[in-house]
């Protein structure tokens, strides 16, 4: 059976570039006629023309079947959905049979059935003649169908396995989603070439054809012959390219030249003799309603998000991409790490035994992968390393693949993680790599190999993080810590967040699905959805914050001036405003030298009346339109504080004998009742967060819950009053331990407000950090506004939040929530001065903290957020919850990854913090 077999196919052309030809072609994407089985054994009779495929259902291509209603999809992130038997699968193995009936225009003679992509194998029919079948889901594959074509209508047949021993090398992190799920089409193009462009101007390329370059003086260029050329050279930054012309006796292929030179030298990546830093994120092909066949629309959406979130580079994870994915990168400036369509993960639950990359019946099927890559993709510029696959262990089949591409492209370094040896590789490559061993790297300072002449070799290379900062969720934490190592050490190129975008499945009662939520027996739940965007491409606060990392331009405030240090050839402005208390007072633009490194005097600042918090926020926008943003786009920012303002001190005693006005209380516990004729419940003493993903995958929601932090006890010990003071002293604990905390609430009248002052003290060896600490509150539902001075607009936690700016900001409390797919601790509005809340007939509230509060405000409890599953699971309450943190936990990349650093834990200690409530 030629699905449970080593061999990567039969009757197919040879491999070469994808290239767009002014020859005859027909595009067979549309509609096609579909029938779906449960078995592979299946008799070949649905191939001939006359077969009756009239009962049989429609279904487009290219798409994924599973999401049309045949079937379902599955997620795994490991482990295989099947038995690990291989070459063999299982007899229940989903396979899809095709057909699709094609007229040829008049003349027409000759021809390739070109497929970009099916998922897993399959197998080609032309008018009852079999072609052969191929694997490679992520890969095009040709078939010469010339001798088959008849006058008229024509009847290609395709029968597509969901399951074939090449499942076995695609076990990517991702839905197994079978089909024909890219364009298929029947060309009369074959032609073929590899143009070489450095960047000092050298010129020259193999193929049988002429080469021509108007815009370089280049005409006719004969294959072989090497000439120089004033280009200018190729980057991420200015992605220069010329448009070229390759002429053959049957055709004209149009395609645009790059020049550009990649080299390791001194243990430095260097891109055109300039050391390169990858600002680099994963990704997937992925779209919620389409999986894995992505519009080209949405192509040109992602790569102008990750431009405008100065992202500059990907890493295709972990196959190669849609070959016009690559034409953006080339056209916008990304670099890129073309990676094979390659991982074996799964045989890590083995222990690695029968391992495809060290086993030599799978050596053909593996180099078959990495030259059809290389092959397709040789002319990209954006291309710039290759990448033998991910997560396939070790063995002898590396050193094939990679010994065949670099003869055949000497000009690209080549990249693969799963070798500590780095045997094979001309870079150092690790994923998740904690901060203090990717410093130790950067230092030359690692562990060393057993063999010392490897141990070396790895020592001179340059080191790059394939996969780092997991945004799973509510995260990544430790970007800026990351990136100030990249930028410090040299040998550090830089590295790819993981990954681009969650990969949630539009679902009719969920919203959006992950692994589970169709019923599968076994995935890996939302381990699927860990993106910088949402499913919708909507930017997370991680993209935002990451945007706030990469930034290109830097700001060092200092006495009077600013030193502004720009990375990017872009025409830029640098707009200022002042703000007290967040409103702007005045604003101007600086003039910036157009140097790398210039300090700037800062404005004469206006004298501002009764003052508040003032503070000098300096942009940089783009100045002119470029191809990925308009003119005032931001691409970096800078804030400093010029001065203190005025805020007076948050508790003041009430005098002796002076009531608390404007609040109640019960008698007998203190329990605030009312405040301002608003019903009120609260505020108390918690611990507990809605653990978010980091916490749930990491660990550590275990351990919190297992000491009991989600169940705490509130027992009250005293209430006195004296001095028009309310002094309720409280115990909050865990049950089943002699943990707790002991908490001291002092209310006081402070004129037009209620003071309160909180005095937290630990009792017992705390050795767990805390989740939070602070007060939870609630309200009536009918408050609807927040407006706050502090850091916004978005949420920020100890860890992120870099995006978050000092400023005035307001929001509805919907617009406060993070729709994170899978629900979790989110919308933390950090380091806020003052809020006001406000909403409904009856009074708003004005909160104001000392020092500084974290503000959440939801329409659910924590304990309702913690028990969601999907986003469709949170309903809207009788109560607003209002959370006023003195601290939290960070939240740091632990689902895949290292932890919290320690400077963000938030560990037990005494602590005192202090709120005034006022009527608005």
């Amino acid at each position: 059976m030629y699905f449970a077999d080593f061999p990567p196919g039969a009757g197919r052309l040879e491999p070469r570039a994808a290239l767009r030809s002014d020859a005859p072609s027909l595009d067979l994407t549309g509609d096609w006629r579909f029938r779906l089985s449960s078995v592979a054994d299946l008799p070949d009779d649905f191939a001939a023309p006359s077969f009756d495929d009239s009962a049989w259902d429609v279904l487009a291509v290219p798409s994924h079947w599973p999401l049309h209603g045949h079937g379902a999809p599955a997620y795994t992130n490991v482990v295989y959905p099947f038995p690990v038997d291989p070459p063999r699968v299982p007899d229940e193995n989903p396979t899809g049979d095709y057909r699709c009936v094609f007229d040829l225009p008049e003349g027409w003679s000759g021809g390739r059935l070109r497929f970009e992509g099916v998922d897993s194998t399959f197998k080609v029919w032309l008018n009852g003649h079999e072609l052969g079948f191929s694997t490679g889901s992520r890969l095009p594959a040709e078939f010469d169908a010339g001798p088959y074509l008849v006058e008229g209508a024509n009847v290609l047949a395709v029968r597509v396995h969901q399951w074939s021993a090449a499942s076995y090398l695609e076990d990517q992190d991702m839905w197994w989603l079978p089909g024909i799920f890219r364009e298929v089409e029947l060309t009369r193009s074959s032609a073929d070439l590899f143009v070489r462009a450095a960047a000092d101007g050298t010129l020259s390329f193999e193929g049988e054809g002429l080469l021509s370059i108007p815009e370089l003086g280049v005409a006719d260029l004969a294959p072989g012959t090497e000439v120089q050329v004033a280009a200018e050279p190729w980057s991420a930054e200015h992605p220069r390219l010329y448009e070229a012309s390759f002429v053959t006796a049957e055709e004209t292929v149009r395609l645009r030249v790059g020049f550009r030179t990649i080299t390791v030298e001194d243990g430095v990546l260097r891109a055109n003799g300039v050391p390169l830093v990858f600002k680099g994120v994963n990704r997937h092909e992925f779209h919620p309603d389409h999986g894995r066949a992505v519009p080209y629309e949405t192509m040109v959406e992602d790569v102008l998000l990750m431009k405008r979130h100065n992202v500059n580079a990907v890493r295709t994870s972990h196959y190669p991409p849609h070959p016009a994915f690559l034409d953006l990168c080339d056209e916008y400036g990304l670099w890129v790490v073309d990676e094979c369509d390659l991982e074996t993960h799964g045989f890590g639950q083995t222990a690695w035994r029968g391992n495809p990359t060290d086993d030599p019946r799978w050596t053909q099927a593996l180099l078959d992968r990495m030259r059809r890559m290389v092959e397709r993709d040789k002319n990209h510029p954006s291309v710039v390393m290759w990448s033998l696959g991910n997560e396939a262990g070790v063995g002898s089949n590396l050193k094939v693949m990679a010994d065949w591409t670099r003869e055949r492209d000497p000009s690209r370094p080549i990249h693969y993680e799963g070798d500590l040896s780095c045997a094979n590789v001309d870079v150092y490559s690790r994923m998740y790599a904690s901060h203090a061993e990717v410093e130790a790297i950067g230092r030359g300072e690692e562990d060393p190999l057993d063999d010392p002449e490897l141990d070396a070799r790895r020592r001179a290379m340059p080191f790059v993080q394939c996969e780092y900062a997991h945004a799973m969720g509510n995260g990544p934490g430790g970007l800026a810590e990351y990136q100030e190592l990249f930028e410090t050490y040299p040998r550090l190129a830089g590295g790819f967040i993981w990954e681009w975008i969650d990969h949630g499945l539009t679902h009719q009662e969920y919203g959006y699905a992950y692994g589970g939520d169709f019923g599968e027996p076994l995935h890996d739940a939302n381990f699927v959805v860990d993106g910088l965007v949402f499913p919708d491409r909507t930017p997370s606060p991680g993209l935002l914050d990451l945007k706030k990392v990469f930034e290109p331009v830097r700001f060092a405030f200092d006495e009077g001036t600013v030193t502004v240090t720009r990375a990017v050839p872009y025409p830029l402005s640098f707009p200022w405003a002042l703000t007290a208390d967040g409103t702007v007072v005045a604003e101007g633009v600086l003039e910036v030298p157009e140097s790398p490194g210039a300090e700037v005097k800062l404005p004469t600042l206006p004298e501002v009346a009764e003052p508040g918090e003032l503070w000098l926020t300096v942009r940089a926008v783009l100045a002119a339109d470029l191809p990925w943003a308009e003119a005032g786009h931001e691409v970096a920012w800078g804030q400093t504080k010029v001065g203190e303002g005025r805020r007076e001190p948050v508790v003041t005693r009430g005098r002796a004998g002076a009531d608390l006005a404007g609040a109640t209380f019960d008698s007998r516990t203190g329990r605030l009742t009312g405040l301002f004729g608003l019903d009120v419940e609260g505020p108390r003493l918690e611990l507990w967060r809605a653990p978010v993903d980091n916490e749930r995958f990491g660990g550590l929601e275990w351990n919190w819950r297992t000491l009991g932090l989600h169940r705490l006890t509130h027992r009250i010990d005293s209430v006195s009053r004296e001095d028009g003071v309310l002094t309720v002293r409280s115990r909050v604990a865990p049950a089943a331990t002699d943990l707790g905390m002991s908490v001291t609430y002092r209310w006081s009248d402070v004129g037009e407000g209620i003071g309160l002052d909180v005095h937290v003290v630990p009792e017992g060896e705390w050795t767990l950090p805390l989740p939070r600490l602070g007060l939870s509150m609630t309200l009536p539902a009918s408050f609807e506004e927040v407006v706050w001075f502090g850091r916004g607009p978005g949420e920020a936690y100890p860890d992120t939040g870099m995006a978050a700016a000092v400023g005035g900001w307001g929001a509805s409390i919907e617009e406060l929530q993070t729709p994170y797919v899978y629900p979790q601790e989110n919308g933390q509005r950090a380091d806020v001065r003052w809020a006001r809340l406000t909403g409904g007939e009856g009074p708003g509230l004005r909160i104001e903290g000392e020092p500084v509060f974290g503000l959440t405000v939801r329409r659910w409890s924590t304990e309702e957020l913690a028990a969601a599953g999907h986003l469709t699971d949170l309903r809207k309450g009788e109560r607003v919850h209002v959370h006023l943190d003195h601290a939290q936990h960070g939240v740091g990349t632990a689902a895949c990854g290292p932890g919290v650093l320690p400077r963000y834990e938030l560990r037990a200690g005494e602590a005192r913090f202090a709120f005034r409530f006022t009527a608005v």
